[in-house]
């Protein structure tokens, strides 16, 4: 068995940290045999190399290990790459093809990113752990696989089963063995090699000398979170290599290239639970409040309709007090002259008609106008205003005092309403 060093070396794994060491002891150690492992770790951390690792050790290693980024696969056509499918089973179906799972018989498969996974293929992976078996995507016919399978997720695993997004089944049967990889911050002492290793490494990609760190670049680089990991460290050593003339960096220069570099190596305060995303939550209180406008519209219109009908505004007032102070507020809240709302219709005196027989008359038309209103419900609110001002001034013979005591506003606003509509 190949020791820990030489695993290193072989596989370029750069660091001296015990945990890192104890994640590839661990490799070795389970190499050998058939078990599942769920290799854990922040994104960027290097997880990909334990499956290498445990493959090449193991009696499979002369046959397929294929890795698959279950992140980058669509939800639509993830179980087709995996356990592939037969001619025809959907749109686009035009041949019978193999999926991993069929090509990688005898192999190993590497699931990186396994909490993206679907449900629906979560139960389809539980049953190859469980004994093999497999169906293609439109066929009946089940198929014997056998393969060992590696995964690998930077999700916290139990908050996943807990908002039921991964299976807990599924989690105990993958995890047989659980290998975690310390995050950056937490290798201090494998930082700066790294940054060497990096810097020497582009140095003879872009035929330019190496870069240096002084002291305190090197400092800083240390003290920094490094939230990417393995795979930031690495991007901004090649940018620093490519974009910097003098070869030895200073720690000024270095800040420029670390984001949110103010902030300390010392461990955040986060909360157990991540919340939800709160949209669906809004879109409900949306919705809600839709239906309680549309509710009060169709209870004002009720009461326009009353009042139209009756003109007998102070009972109608008595016995929609609580929708009347609902929709307008308190009656005693002040009401512009400009503003036509329904509190001036329900404040204002009754207009001022000469006769009997023309009062009638009023209030005929009144109601003949009230069910026009609840008859021609496709024209628009100015169409029925415009309409409704026109009939009164007919009415009154262009007496806009009379037509705006009649129509519950002030005859200034009137006047303003007749400008406007040029009538």
């Amino acid at each position: 068995m190949e020791g820990v060093q030489s695993i290193k070396q072989r596989f370029e794994i750069i660091g001296n940290d015990v945990k890192l060491n104890r994640a590839i002891e661990k490799s070795i150690q389970v190499a050998p045999t058939d078990i599942s492992v769920l290799v854990t770790g922040e994104s960027g951390v290097g997880k990909e190399a334990i499956p290498k690792i445990i493959h090449s050790l193991s009696h499979r290693k002369h046959a397929k290990y294929i890795a698959v980024n279950c992140g980058a696969i669509p939800e639509g056509t993830i179980d087709s790459e995996l356990f592939g499918h037969e001619k025809g089973a959907f749109t686009g179906a035009t041949q019978t093809r193999s999926g991993y799972f069929e090509v990688a018989n005898g192999g190993t498969i590497f699931l990186d990113e396994v909490g993206e996974l679907p449900l629906t293929t979560q139960v389809r992976l539980l049953r190859v752990l469980e004994n093999g078996e497999f169906l293609k995507v439109g066929s009946s016919q089940t198929q014997k696989t056998d393969v060992r399978i590696v995964a690998a997720t930077n999700v916290n695993m139990f908050e996943a089963i807990k908002k039921e997004k991964f299976r807990e089944d599924l989690y105990y049967r993958l995890s047989t063995v659980e290998i975690n990889i310390p995050p950056l911050r937490e290798r201090q002492e494998d930082i700066h090699l790294l940054f060497r290793k990096f810097a020497s490494d582009f140095g003879q990609k872009y035929k330019m000398p190496t870069i240096r760190l002084d002291d305190n670049a090197i400092d800083l680089l240390l003290k920094y979170r490094w939230p990417g990991n393995i795979r930031q460290l690495r991007n901004i050593a090649e940018q620093v290599s490519v974009l910097e003339e003098k070869r030895v960096v200073a720690a000024s220069t270095l800040h420029g290239y670390l984001p949110n570099s103010n902030a300390s190596n010392l461990p955040a305060v986060v909360g157990s639970q991540k919340k939800e995303s709160d949209f669906s939550n809004e879109r409900e209180i949306l919705y809600k409040v839709l239906f309680d406008m549309k509710g009060d519209l169709t209870d004002l219109k009720k009461l326009t309709l009353e009042l139209l009908k009756n003109n007998d505004s102070e009972k109608v007032q008595e016995e929609n007090e609580t929708l009347i102070r609902k929709i307008y507020g308190s009656k005693d809240e002040h009401v512009n002259d400009d503003e036509d709302t329904m509190t001036e219709v329900l404040h204002l005196p009754e207009p001022v008609i000469e006769n009997t027989t023309q009062t009638t008359a009023i209030q005929e038309d009144r109601y003949h106008f009230a069910e026009e209103i609840q008859e021609e419900e496709t024209l628009s609110l100015q169409e029925k205003e415009i309409e409704l001002i026109k009939k009164s001034l007919e009415r009154n013979r262009g007496k806009r005092k009379a037509a705006a005591a009649e129509l519950g506003i002030s005859e200034r606003t009137l006047y303003r309403k007749i400008k406007q509509y040029d009538l």
